[in-house]
């Protein structure tokens, strides 16, 4: 079996995430992708993050119609910064019969991840090229697909959301419903 792990903070999840989902679902014939919303970035602060809860609950909203894409709450199980080689190795010893791709946008090629070798080893790492990111020199073990490029940033779509104005067409229609209704990433006086 061949497997997509996505993780992110996705906050919120955004038509960009689901694009990069299905375009490697797609080249690489992966039966399932798995979206794995992260606790706690060791990369960034996680000022103005959703509860982990909330963050689920957006992304099962948003991948719901679709029949390989799943959510999983592994790394909000877990206290603590979420390390990617830690999810892997995880899945990699609850399903040891898969192929594990591990999804990133080309910006995160810049970040500093733990344990680097280990990853690359427990799964091959798909990059997909996003607007605005240097394109990076590919390493072994590394392996890159083509996607229609997006301009999509949730830090956008939460300013947006904080101005009141629309976030349509940059998540799905359940999504952004679901802000709305529940008055996500605005402020107290908005309100």
């Amino acid at each position: 079996m061949k497997v997509g792990v996505f993780g992110g903070t996705f906050n919120p999840i955004h038509l960009g995430h689901l694009v990069l989902a299905e375009t490697a679902r797609d080249a690489l014939s992966l039966e399932r992708v798995v979206f794995i919303p992260t606790r706690q970035p060791p990369h960034k602060p996680a000022a103005g993050l959703l509860a982990g809860s909330v963050r689920l609950t957006l992304v099962q909203l948003a991948i719901r119609h679709h029949p390989a894409f799943v959510a999983s709450d592994i790394e909000l199980q877990r206290d603590g910064p979420s390390y990617t080689v830690d999810t892997v190795q995880l899945l990699h010893n609850q399903v040891p019969d898969a192929k594990l791709f591990l999804l990133v946008g080309e910006d995160m090629l810049a970040v500093r991840w733990r344990a680097w070798s280990d990853l690359k080893r427990l799964c091959t790492i798909v990059v997909a090229h996003r607007p605005g990111a240097k394109p990076r020199r590919t390493e072994r073990g590394v392996c890159r697909v083509a996607m229609p490029q997006l301009d999509i940033a949730s830090a956008d779509i939460r300013s947006r959301a904080a101005a009141g104005r629309s976030i349509r067409y940059l998540v799905p229609d359940a999504v952004a419903r679901y802000i709305h209704q529940h008055h996500l990433y605005q402020k107290e006086g908005r309100r």
